[in-house]
């Protein structure tokens, strides 16, 4: 018998293929980008300095994004709506070219344009980063952005389907807009960052585990890492996958970021060197490789689960 678990793991390795291969449409078609921007209208006239109030818009957003998952379940059938959801829920293949074009500018000397490039990737304030602040953003967006946007996408996906997919899509895009610790969103955004928090745990350890898997030769300091490191960064989830990357890499992560007016100081993540230009290409590569792998091995599963249905049918046959 064929259930909606069964077809999952194809469903959403298929899915994260789909984003690899393909990349995401255009912003004005994209369905992630029109919910921020519905949202973010949403946010102007909802807006009130309080933690209930923000609890009532985040569950409104995650809410609608669960609904429309399961009518898209409902119309289109498990298979095909979970890996459509998967496949606009992931950024792999964009957070990959992102990084790559700050890379070119670096390459080229272009500092000022290595900053203005930067800015699509990580919130932080990029205009007065040194070359090697530069570089340390790229590997840490890249490292957070592999653990929320392509391994929490397919977690959330195999346990709960296109619900799940495009609910902690919700989740995370409420968290980027209002979940950080700026005057007008400290109350009203508490429940959006929550929420990702919790969300966002077992993909950050999922994350590690993965690329302890892509680079077996630096398990050891990436247990350490994530271990002993991890611990005193302000993000549950952030710190574990930048940790693992640090550790993978054998470079240096943390140090202090500046948000506007704001400075936060993160504690070192890894024993190695600052990381330099060409690392950004090493950490492009690592995300290639864990997300390849996390495909392979939803591939496994899949294919497991049909050879049991298999030989469970051919001895109810027998």
């Amino acid at each position: 018998m064929v259930t909606a678990r069964s077809v999952r793991p194809g469903s959403v390795a298929l899915g994260l293929l789909v984003d690899r291969l393909v990349g995401e449409p255009p912003d004005s078609v994209h369905p992630v980008a029109r919910f921020g921007a519905a949202m973010d209208r949403l946010e102007r006239r909802w807006w009130a300095d309080r933690r209930d109030t923000g609890a009532g818009y985040a569950a409104f957003g995650v809410g609608g994004a669960l609904v429309i998952g399961a009518l898209a379940e409902g119309l289109l059938g498990e298979a095909i709506a979970v890996a459509l959801s998967v496949s606009v829920s992931s950024a792999g293949r964009a957070l990959s070219e992102a990084a790559e074009v700050v890379a070119q500018n670096l390459r080229a000397g272009d500092l000022g344009g290595a900053r203005r490039a930067l800015s699509s990737l990580v919130g932080r304030d990029p205009m007065d980063l040194t070359e090697s602040e530069i570089v340390r953003a790229v590997v840490e967006s890249l490292a957070e952005n592999l653990s929320d946007a392509v391994v929490a996408t397919a977690l959330w996906g195999l346990l709960a389907g296109a619900p799940g997919a495009l609910g902690h899509r919700a989740s995370n895009t409420l968290d980027a807009m209002v979940g950080h610790r700026s005057a007008r969103h400290a109350r009203f955004g508490w429940a959006a960052a929550r929420l990702d928090d919790v969300l966002g745990w077992p993909s950050a350890r999922a994350t590690a585990l993965l690329v302890a898997l892509a680079v077996p030769r630096r398990t050891g300091a990436i247990w350490r890492a994530c271990r002993v490191d991890a611990v005193g960064h302000p993000s549950p989830n952030a710190g574990v996958a930048e940790a693992a990357f640090a550790a993978a890499l054998d470079v240096r992560l943390g140090g202090t970021n500046r948000y506007g007016s704001r400075e936060e100081t993160r504690p070192l993540l890894g024993s190695g060197a600052a990381p330099t230009e060409p690392d950004i290409g090493r950490a492009i590569a690592l995300v290639r490789r864990t997300t390849l792998l996390l495909e392979l091995l939803l591939a496994v599963v899949w294919l497991a689960a049909r050879l049991t249905r298999a030989r469970t049918t051919e001895t109810e046959a027998g």
